[in-house]
């Protein structure tokens, strides 16, 4: 008797509590709660959560929240609110919060994308961006080194004529490939056993990062073992200690007079923080090993499944719609023919092409919901109040599937990034944040759009990309962890004709 007594008191004063609370603010529109599982039995407990959280917009609008434990969560739906947040805003809403898993894969929040928002990711995100601006020109010149993994990655799938394949691991091999030069200024043969290695952990921590994990929603439950748990600890573990492995070798040929790549950058900086002749944001203790481990992880997690991700996507998109295959390629012959490799300077005439990228990125997002945002100081979202140490998740999904800002959302169309007359690319929406925006945006955005486009373009101008001899299509549904992945399938590759008699005739002349 007295114990329901205690229990129906506790929950009163917890509602009562969470009414009342901030007196005369107003915050965002909540789910219902109850005492410690907060909005747990209210949320849906099927299907994809992007897709959940959007149809929860019905009920609740554009801005709403629930309680998890005391944690209360703020769910962005539409592209006015989330400029806000991410632009207007973007310092006070650039915190991270300590999530389980998130905080395994970042040596308890080392590194940029799940670091906090304070010094230590102030400066490794402006180490990283002055690594990307050593690779805008000469032999570091980031097109190069691309063209040269994709060239690498044709040249095997030629070998494997009239076969139906998995392009993943291939894709995943030449992306780590770019990413491995970037970070340490040497690449992988392709039958490296470490290079299938970091691809085969890299893969595991997406598939455990897949599965439902409690002590992500409640950090209390992390006293319970969980199989997903320790698999991406493991994962990780192994992962961090082959790049060591690789980072302790190239810190033995460094040199002040030849910074050539992130390694460097980062090498740099903490010598220069230990001779005192770094600005007052560089701390040597944040440049210890460990913290630039952790940002060459960060490079690595960020810049490899991510691209190879979407390049898998538009391969399936285009297997499902192959006029539209044979148009981009028409384009290709007519603007780059089979003498030379496509380049950057081509998406001034491969519109359609980068029309079809960009759809892509619209209705298969790399990550669907981003990373929570968390707010570092009191803030507001329009006239709604948010309190410090909100999370705050933007819901990119909703953004790119609203009917108010795009066209029969759910199709794909890559036609809506054209103009009326097909010749030039356009922003039809601002309702278009595939890499994010502001403080907290995508670092290497410029790496993967020109990733997307020159691998796209290589694959198109050697081969005709078909569906196998048993008439699968890939599924477009998608299985989102860190990144919407799409599901196993198989592509049958067939060398063009065209270019088999291009190539035939280069080399008698």
């Amino acid at each position: 008797m007295w114990v329901l007594l205690v229990l129906s008191l506790l929950t009163l004063a917890y509602l009562f509590w969470h009414k009342t609370k901030g007196s005369g603010a107003k915050h965002p529109k909540s789910l219902p709660c109850l005492p410690l599982v907060g909005s747990l039995p209210f949320l849906p407990r099927h299907g994809h959560q992007h897709v959940n959280f959007f149809k929860l917009q019905e009920k609740y609008g554009p801005i709403y929240s629930f309680r998890l434990g005391s944690k209360t969560t703020v769910i962005i739906g539409n592209h006015q609110l989330a400029r806000e947040v991410l632009l207007k805003k973007g310092k006070e809403f650039s915190g991270r919060s300590k999530v389980v898993t998130l905080d395994i894969l970042s040596d308890n929040q080392k590194g940029i994308a799940f670091a906090d928002h304070g010094a230590l990711w102030q400066l490794h995100r402006k180490l990283a961006l002055n690594t990307f601006a050593l690779f805008k020109d000469g032999n570091l010149k980031l097109e190069k080194i691309i063209n040269k993994e994709a060239a690498v990655l044709c040249d095997y799938l030629a070998t494997r004529h009239g076969e139906s394949i998995d392009l993943a691991e291939h894709l995943s091999l030449a992306v780590t490939n770019i990413i491995c030069f970037i970070c340490f200024n040497f690449s992988f043969k392709n039958d490296d056993p470490a290079l299938k290695a970091l691809h085969n952990l890299n893969f595991g921590i997406l598939e455990a990062l897949s599965q439902e994990i409690w002590s992500d929603r409640f950090p209390g439950m992390k006293i319970f073992p969980s199989k997903a748990v320790e698999k991406i600890k493991s994962c990780v573990r192994m992962r961090n200690e082959l790049l060591r492995e690789i980072l302790e070798k190239r810190k033995e040929s460094f040199t002040s007079d030849s910074i050539t790549n992130m390694l460097d950058v980062l090498i740099q900086a903490k010598m220069n923080a230990d001779n005192n002749n770094a600005g007052l944001d560089q701390d040597s203790k944040l440049l210890s090993d460990r913290h630039m481990l952790a940002t060459i992880v960060d490079i690595f997690g960020a810049g490899v499944e991510t691209t190879a991700s979407v390049i898998k996507w538009i391969v399936a998109f285009l297997l499902h719609h192959p006029l539209l295959k044979k148009r981009i390629q028409d384009d290709i012959d007519q603007n780059i023919g089979f003498n030379r490799e496509p380049a950057l300077s081509d998406r001034n005439c491969l519109v359609l092409l980068e029309a079809t990228i960009r759809e892509v990125l619209r209705i298969r997002p790399v990550s669907p919901m981003l990373i929570p945002h968390k707010t570092v100081v009191d803030s507001s979202i329009g006239n709604l109040i948010i309190d410090k140490d909100t999370d705050v998740v933007v819901n990119l999904w909703a953004l790119h599937h609203s009917e108010e800002e795009w066209h029969r959302p759910d199709l794909f169309m890559p036609e809506r990034f054209l103009d009326p007359t097909g010749t030039q690319l356009i922003s039809p929406s601002l309702s278009y944040l595939p890499f994010g925006a502001g403080p907290r945006s995508c670092v290497g955005e410029m790496l993967a759009r020109q990733e997307l486009f020159l691998f796209t373009a290589l694959l198109l101008q050697r081969f005709d990309l078909e569906i196998p001899d048993d008439g699968k299509l890939p599924s477009l549904e998608g299985n989102p962890s860190l990144v919407l992945q799409i599901d196993p399938f198989k592509v049958k590759i067939k060398v063009r004709q065209a270019w088999k008699e291009a190539q035939a005739e280069e080399s008698t002349s």
